[in-house]
C-alpha cells in the first residue's frame, strides 16, 4: 500500500492542531512540573503522580512539535498522535468515573475537561489529515 505524504502546502491546518496541542500539552506539562504540590491539593492527585504527568506531557508535546514542524507531515505519526490522544481521552474519562484517583470535586471537572480537549484535538486531527491528503 502507498502512503501519499502530507506535504507543507496542503498540511497548514493539520501542522496548525498539531503546534496547539503541542503548545497546550507543553504548558500543561510545566505547570504540573512547577506547581504539582500546589496542583495536588487542588485537584487531587499527589504531587509525585503529577511530576511524572508532567515530564510525559512536556516530552509529548515536545515530539508533537516536532512532527508538526517537519516539512512532510508524516501521516503514521499524525495517526499515533489521535491514538495517544484519544487513549489520553478515555483513561481521564475511567479515571473519574471508576474513581482511579481521589480527585477533588474541582479535580473531577478538570480532568473532564482537559479530556474533551484532548478529544476536540484528536477529531481536529483527524480531519486536519483528512484535509491534506486530498
Amino acid at each position: 500500500m502507498t502512503t501519499i505524504p502530507v506535504t507543507a502546502g496542503r498540511a497548514r491546518f493539520l501542522r496548525t492542531v498539531l503546534a496547539a496541542d503541542a503548545l497546550v500539552t507543553g504548558a500543561n506539562g510545566l505547570a504540573y512540573l512547577a506547581a504539582a504540590p500546589l496542583i495536588g491539593e487542588l485537584l487531587g492527585p499527589d504531587a509525585g503522580l503529577l511530576r511524572g504527568l508532567g515530564a510525559f506531557l512536556l516530552v509529548y508535546g515536545a515530539a508533537v512539535a516536532l512532527l508538526a514542524a517537519r516539512r512532510e507531515v508524516s501521516p503514521a505519526g499524525t495517526r499515533i498522535v489521535i491514538a495517544l490522544n484519544v487513549a489520553w481521552t478515555l483513561g481521564s474519562i475511567a479515571a473519574v468515573v471508576l474513581g482511579l484517583l481521589e480527585f477533588t470535586t474541582i479535580g473531577a471537572v478538570w480532568a473532564i475537561a482537559q479530556a474533551l480537549a484532548v478529544g476536540v484535538f484528536a477529531e481536529l486531527q483527524i480531519v486536519g489529515l483528512r484535509k491534506a491528503r486530498h
